[in-house]
């Protein structure tokens, strides 16, 4: 049974997005079955995995119209991958008036996830009602910190949260693991943003961070993962480091 796992951060600009098409894109480069639900209305996932946006089923065909998930996944060399497009925008105003709102990702996804060792959900960077979709279908969220001045303002409101969702309408969600992405270790700064993230979250956050690197930066203009555009560059050496800490993890909790 895959587990499935909401890549969130209310804040833009944190490494969301490169995360979770890089992350999909190493963790299949070792082996395992990777889905990326694309389920941001800016579709930059859908984009940085090489699939134009037109005349394909999306994640709003799944979660409004009810399509079949498995009508909607195109494969990549990458991983497998549900789209999205700017008509999910308008998605969030759709669900008010639908009943069970909050679990209509859930149920799309209980379709596929035997299919799949991990399903990551790209959230949009905001906590409305995508987003609560994407934690109420989510066994775990990862969270993506910059190592930046503002690194943990916000993590407070993203942290009550997930306790509310927890406490009323997914009592199985866990914060799967925390990411530190943008990091340069040269500077005493990026050290102690990590230091406190760290402590914020003890035995959460991954012994990788995420360097900040012109490769990560450019490989989306190119609609590759960063492993597709320069598989030698440190951004991809440190997404296949954070994929590997992932399996062992979940090797020795099985």
């Amino acid at each position: 049974m895959g587990k499935i796992v909401a890549i969130v951060n209310q804040k833009g600009g944190v490494g969301k997005t490169t995360t979770a098409v890089n992350l999909t894109a190493a963790l299949h480069e070792k082996g395992a079955r990777v889905l990326l639900c694309d389920f941001d209305p800016q579709a930059n996932a859908t984009s940085g995995m090489g699939i134009s946006r037109h005349g394909k089923k999306t994640s709003y065909d799944v979660v409004i119209s009810g399509v079949n998930p498995y009508d909607a996944v195109v494969k990549t060399p990458f991983g497998d991958v549900i789209p999205s497009s700017s008509d999910l925008a308008g998605a969030a105003v759709e669900l008010i008036s639908m009943e069970q709102r909050e679990y209509r990702l859930k149920k799309a996804l209980a379709g596929v996830r035997a299919g799949y060792d991990y399903i990551f959900i790209d959230c949009p960077p905001s906590l409305e009602l995508l987003t609560l979709n994407g934690l109420c279908a989510a066994d775990g969220i990862l969270v993506p910190v910059q190592c930046e001045y503002y690194a943990l303002e916000g993590l407070s409101d993203l942290m009550a949260t997930m306790r509310a969702v927890k406490r009323r309408l997914n009592p199985q969600i866990t914060m799967f693991g925390v990411l530190l992405t943008m990091f340069d270790g040269r500077t005493n700064f990026s050290n102690q943003v990590a230091q406190e993230v760290r402590k914020h979250f003890p035995g959460k956050v991954y012994a990788t961070a995420i360097p900040r690197n012109v490769r990560l930066a450019e490989a989306p203009s190119y609609g590759v993962p960063v492993l597709g555009y320069d598989r030698h560059s440190r951004g991809a050496m440190a997404y296949l480091a954070v994929a590997e800490e992932i399996i062992k993890k979940e090797q020795t909790h099985e």
